[in-house]
């Protein structure tokens, strides 16, 4: 199977694209580089260094390519950033996806997979969070990948394009070969990783008084290797339509900060500040329904193993990808 893969230089895409090639898929990576690393590229995959804003070129790759699949991971994330920054997030996260799309309907490829997220639903009145739950996004972010998800949505009973958009929230991990390096880095498990390597001076939780056990807030940790395996299972969905997936229990912040000092054998030291606004106590999404449609059996459930697999990347990409 021929799968055009964009966003292959980040950090979900990398891992995806590695996986995939491991099963004998035959996978071009497409990415501008703007915030992935050329390091990160599996050297087995075919690569294109271009913009999905060139919309031209884009159709034109994805014709003469004859792919039989799309995965797009090719998206801006910082939350707060879209929030300062709405034009940026929706030109790239919808506009640009939008020429995505059309291009697969001109190449005639026949599949869809989108690396959506589980900020579409904004903050949850019940959780685990199931596919049907309302979806009221607060943040430009979240809404940009909601308004893609329908813009499929017509797509797929317009042109009969099949897609599978999975929802998640905090991607971790670690492969043997590729792992998280962003700037800034906002996500906790690298944050608390740096300062046991002594590049930070301590790591900031940010309120221990919600309604959770320990008073910290609580969040959905799905390893790397877990999300490639959707999005692989994905390629061969029944029908159109969505995935949330996440383990169904979650983790606190304290209990990533205690594990990652376990795994490091470092003291991590922490201060816990005012909370932020908008940060929900529990986001924990309810994954039933691509274990049982798509086969999904998520491996690293423990957050020991996430963590470990982050540790042991470090000490080969002490720097990340830097040289």
């Amino acid at each position: 199977m021929r799968v055009f893969l964009t966003g292959g230089a980040g950090y979900i895409g990398s891992a995806c694209a590695e996986y995939l090639l491991d099963r004998g898929y035959e996978v071009t990576v497409f990415d501008d580089l703007i915030t992935g690393h050329i390091e990160a590229v599996d050297p087995r995959a075919k690569f294109i260094k271009a913009n999905l804003s060139d919309r031209e070129n884009l159709i034109k790759v994805v014709k003469e390519g004859k792919y039989d699949a799309v995965m797009h991971f090719a998206a801006f994330s910082l939350v707060g950033e879209s929030m300062k920054n709405p034009s940026k997030y929706f030109n790239n996260n919808l506009a640009n996806a939008i020429n995505l799309a059309d291009a697969a309907v001109a190449g005639e490829v026949k599949t869809f997979v989108f690396s959506s997220t589980a900020a579409t639903f904004g903050e949850p009145k019940e959780v685990p969070i199931k596919e049907d739950a309302p979806q009221h996004p607060i943040n430009p972010y979240g809404e940009s990948k909601l308004c893609f998800e329908k813009v499929l949505n017509w797509y797929s009973r317009i042109y009969g394009l099949k897609y599978a958009a999975l929802r998640y929230f905090n991607a971790a991990g670690a492969t043997g070969k590729y792992g998280e390096d962003h700037n800034p880095e906002t996500h906790l498990i690298p944050i608390l990783l740096q300062v046991a390597q002594g590049k930070r001076e301590k790591a900031l939780l940010f309120g221990d008084d919600y309604d959770t056990p320990d008073g910290t807030c609580i969040r959905d940790y799905i390893h790397i290797l877990d999300l490639a395996q959707a999005h692989e299972k994905a390629l061969f969905a029944p029908k159109s339509g969505h995935y949330n997936l996440g383990t169904g229990s979650g983790l606190s912040v304290k209990q990533i900060l205690d594990t990652a000092r376990k795994v490091t054998g470092h003291p991590i030291p922490a201060e816990v500040v005012p909370r932020r606004p908008g940060d929900p106590p529990r986001l924990i999404a309810c994954s039933d329904r691509a274990r049982q449609e798509l086969g999904w059996e998520p491996k690293f459930e423990d957050a020991g193993a996430i963590i470990e697999s982050v540790w042991k990347w470090l000490e080969t990409h002490p720097n990340g990808y830097s040289k």
